[in-house]
């Protein structure tokens, strides 16, 4: 990535919806130039996608959790049984599988405490190779929008 791959990549995060035409200009770069650098990086893969962000509490679930489970027996098919399971719940925003004393975090956002304690009685806890599992509520949460790329470590 040099420095206009990297620009064309900060500006996308900034704004995804903006013309080809405008990103050139944004950039002082040609039009032709700023279309093919773009395709190249999807075709890196370096862009994954485009998506609109939304408003939790506009879909009534302005409570958000960070739930920290642990499953045994500890294996790659009760994993992944267990990942596709949290990813077919609803309120469930994002799975993380860590290393250390838990297995998995969760981001989950409800419409109030109540759904968040029925999803762990009803769903998570019924799961029989859950072994342990708490929950934080989220106060504040805040994200960087726009992400960089890093230099080579010692760089």
């Amino acid at each position: 990535m040099d420095d206009i791959d990297s620009a064309i990549v900060r500006e996308l995060q900034r704004d995804a919806r903006q013309t080809n035409r405008d990103l050139a200009r944004r950039l002082n770069i040609a039009p032709s130039t700023c279309l093919e650098r773009v395709r190249a990086l999807r075709a890196r893969g370096v862009i994954t996608g485009y998506r609109a962000t939304v408003d939790l509490r506009a879909l009534n679930r302005p409570v958000q959790a960070l739930l920290t489970v642990r499953i045994r027996p500890m294996n790659r098919e009760v994993i992944e049984r267990f990942k596709a399971f949290l990813t077919s719940l609803p309120e469930v925003l994002n799975v993380y599988v860590v290393a250390g004393g838990d297995d998995f975090l969760v981001h989950v956002a409800v419409p109030d405490v109540d759904r968040l304690h029925a999803l762990l009685m009803d769903q998570v806890f019924k799961r029989r190779e859950v072994v342990d599992c708490r929950s934080s509520v989220i106060y504040q949460h805040v994200a960087n929008d726009i992400i960089e790329a890093l230099p080579p470590h010692g760089a």
